[in-house]
């Protein structure tokens, strides 16, 4: 299986404040893999630095065997506020991404609308964002991410901010969607339950500065539902991924 993303021996600081600490990861082609640690551990610097938004101070980050230091514009990047522009309608926010690569305003609306039925948008084309429920607005939020670059996509804490119930029904509609794409999601999280649900693979990082305490491989079989949550193999990996992150508060 083709590695789409390593991370190798990262390093970073800030001022008097480390962050990462020769810190390694991998996401292989069309896996599923979450990050999950103490917060302010340094989770979203690492995504930072993979989306070349920031430099490592060492390290490097491949991404299809290319050195990506400081190069931006390969990967997509969602983050747990959908960041949708409150003065354009959500057909003109989602199609945001086509526009940038060159296409006209009439060919991008098309490309875009043609994910709407998958993304569950339809109807809501000419809706703008505070006529949607945060539900939708990460959906909405989602498709652009998808169209900046499908093939990766950096997605750190996108349902963090939704209630109890919406955040399993979103769950469950991405583990859904994913069946129709060959995406490689690198996910952070602070639920171990989200982690355990959605993955193939989960990465325990430790306080800051932040190591990789510990990976899981996550063999649950797929398609995974609601009684994926209640499964014996499901509380086993729980229990022994609450046991090592509750050692690092």
């Amino acid at each position: 299986m083709a590695n789409k993303i390593e991370a190798i021996n990262i390093k970073k600081s800030f001022v008097n404040l480390d962050t990462l600490e020769n810190v390694s990861i991998t996401l292989e082609e069309n896996l599923f893999v979450s990050i999950i640690g103490p917060s302010g551990c340094g989770k979203s610097t690492l995504f930072d630095i993979i989306s070349g938004l920031e430099k490592p101070d060492s390290g490097k980050v491949l991404i299809d065997g290319e050195n990506y230091n400081g190069k931006t514009g390969r990967v997509s990047y969602m983050h747990q506020k959908d960041l949708l522009l409150p003065w354009k309608t959500i057909i003109d926010n989602t199609c945001i991404p086509l526009l940038i690569k060159g296409l006209n305003i009439k060919q991008a609306r098309e490309m875009a609308k043609s994910y709407f039925n998958l993304f569950g948008l339809s109807g809501f084309e000419n809706y703008y964002p505070n006529q949607l429920s945060g539900g939708m607005k990460q959906r909405a939020s989602l498709l652009r991410a998808y169209l900046f670059s499908n093939d990766i996509m950096l997605l750190d804490e996108p349902f963090g901010g939704l209630d109890a119930v919406t955040r399993r029904n979103m769950q469950l509609w991405l583990l859904d969607l994913l069946k129709n794409f060959k995406s490689s999601i690198l996910f952070i999280t602070h639920s171990v339950d989200e982690a355990i649900f959605l993955s193939d693979k989960i990465y325990l990082f430790s306080k800051r500065p932040a190591v990789v305490k510990a990976t899981f491989e996550v063999n649950l079989k797929r398609p995974r539902d609601y009684k994926t949550f209640t499964s014996d193999q499901f509380n086993k990996i729980k229990e022994e991924l609450l046991d090592l992150l509750m050692k690092e508060k």
